[in-house]
């Protein structure tokens, strides 16, 4: 039978409040008592009952966890940092899966359900009011991998997204390609439209380079295989490409070695995340790289500070991001 709140009270001979309170945050109880207890609780292999400390302390630890690209393999890494982070905190995170998903509000009535104590939206596609509808629900939310706003309606974490586009324009520039493609993720996302904006006003520095763009169905390897494949089909293909994602990257250089072509000898490919397939020796990316480590644990210490202040003025916290050189695109060009 399990061991119960009782039994330990009686092996520490003490009354089953005083075991209540030592495995109740910030109650008040003697270290001695503390010490009491625990041993006790040792002895006998007791667990405290979160859903029964929940009903005392008015909180569940519960910790919203919301995406929409189960298809990205990018989003493992991010899952697993995640819930590792939140519990090291002593929160408990709960996934759900947004995909598909195009009313904000279900979205919350599902949350409230498990009376989560704060929502952090891990996600560049999902639009912005999906995050607004938590925050109008008196729900703590941070939103990661987000839009950077100068007056952000939620607190938001991730990268400057248009200039991670410039990045790209600049690295494609600097190793002489004059002809040029963007090939994005879904056209409506935000994070697609400030990739290609950011591309876009680097190349418009370098008229002597010609730009073309395409956006594939999902940030997907089948979508970026299928976008490339169309524009091998038509014939319209530029020297070297920005894929908005690395997965997209894969996808097209996936189809790019069965149409015959060679990366980079034929065609140049750049991708943005540096997810860990992107370094895999058969694939061996250049990429943007975006510092996801940090950007989940600012996440995780902005929602820890929200449960004790839900009122915190929302803030935007933007990282850089860097270039990560592999064997995809041509060298630098020596300048003359």
């Amino acid at each position: 039978m399990a061991v119960t709140l009782k039994d330990v009270a009686s092996r520490a001979g003490v009354s089953t409040s005083a075991v209540s309170r030592t495995f109740t945050d910030g109650a008040s109880v003697s270290e001695k008592m503390r010490r009491k207890v625990e041993k006790a609780a040792a002895d006998l292999g007791y667990s405290p009952n979160a859903l029964a400390s929940s009903l005392t302390t008015g909180r569940t630890k519960l910790i919203g966890l919301v995406s929409n690209n189960f298809h990205n393999p990018i989003f493992l890494q991010v899952f697993d940092l995640f819930t590792r982070k939140l519990q090291d905190k002593g929160l408990r995170p709960l996934l759900m899966n947004l995909s598909g998903e195009h009313d904000a509000a279900t979205s919350v009535r599902r949350l409230q359900q498990y009376s989560v104590d704060g929502v952090i939206v891990a996600s560049s596609t999902l639009p912005p009011e999906f995050s607004r509808a938590f925050r109008d629900a008196g729900v703590p939310v941070v939103n990661s991998f987000g839009r950077f706003s100068t007056s952000p309606d939620v607190h938001v974490v991730g990268v400057d997204n248009s200039e991670c586009g410039r990045m790209a324009a600049r690295a494609l520039i600097e190793r002489g390609y004059t002809s040029v493609g963007f090939m994005g993720g879904p056209e409506a996302a935000t994070s697609t439209h400030d990739r290609f904006r950011g591309f876009a006003q680097e190349l418009a520095k370098h008229p002597e380079a010609t730009r073309r763009h395409s956006f594939a169905d999902d940030y997907s390897f089948e979508a970026g295989r299928a976008e490339m494949q169309r524009l091998i089909a038509i014939g319209d293909l530029a020297e070297a490409y920005f894929c908005g994602d690395d997965v997209l990257s894969i996808g097209a250089l996936s189809a790019l070695a069965d149409a015959g072509l060679r990366v980079p000898e034929d065609i140049g490919i750049i991708g943005f995340n540096d997810m860990e397939m992107a370094g895999w020796a058969n694939i061996n990316l250049t990429t943007i790289g975006q510092p996801i480590e940090h950007i989940i644990n600012s996440s995780v210490e902005l929602i820890v500070a929200m449960l004790d202040e839900p009122d915190r003025y929302p803030e935007v916290r933007l990282f850089p991001c860097k270039l990560v050189e592999r064997g995809t695109l041509r060298p630098v060009q020596s300048r003359p």
